[in-house]
């Protein structure tokens, strides 16, 4: 960003050497994080230099990230994490955008559909009835039914949790703008 804002050389330096640093995340099997970590620092270098090493690095980041996906369930799991069974979390909305990237540029229709599913289910089970939404909801694995609706990183289960609802609002943005589905602008 700040080489796009001043066009000064050496930010552009600066952020290839940084993004060069995170490279093995288009790997990371681990968490769901890998869309966010690399849309911010390669997503934005292709944007802005089209190089196609970030493109690369993007589309198999997209891959990694599909893995997390379970058809049984619809959804891409958060975390690995012995606490739940099958944990999603709200954050994950701000992943969707690399797989629907990937799916347009590496003409790949099964990441748009992942991410369709995904924003459904998550559309379907992560909301209360005044719009705020849950932090963590777990599920069977097997079935995909709910189990446990609760907050890891908010004040309490109940409340609104300022950061998840800012990515919800920002993840069905960005899924209105890629499907035009009314439901993902409501």
């Amino acid at each position: 960003y700040l080489f796009e804002y001043t066009g000064q050389p050496r930010w552009k330096i600066a952020a290839q050497d940084y993004t060069a640093r995170i490279e093995s995340i288009k790997d990371y099997r681990a968490s769901h994080d890998v869309g966010f970590m690399l849309n911010c620092s390669f997503g934005n270098g292709y944007r802005l230099t089209q190089n196609p090493h970030y493109r690369d690095v993007l589309l198999q980041g997209a891959h990694t990230l599909s893995q997390r996906f379970s058809p049984s369930v619809g959804l891409i799991r958060s975390w690995d994490n012995k606490k739940w069974q099958y944990p999603v979390i709200i954050d994950n909305m701000m992943n969707l955008e690399l797989l629907t990237w990937a799916a347009r540029e590496g003409n790949e229709p099964q990441l748009r559909k992942i991410a369709g599913q995904h924003a459904d289910h998550t559309l379907k089970n992560h909301f209360r009835v005044d719009a705020s939404s849950w932090h963590v909801v777990d599920y069977n694995p097997t079935n995909g039914e709910v189990i446990t609706k609760q907050t890891h990183q908010g004040a309490a289960d109940d409340s609104a949790w300022a950061r998840g609802q800012a990515w919800a609002l920002y993840g069905y943005t960005m899924m209105y703008r890629e499907t035009r589905k009314p439901e993902y602008l409501a």
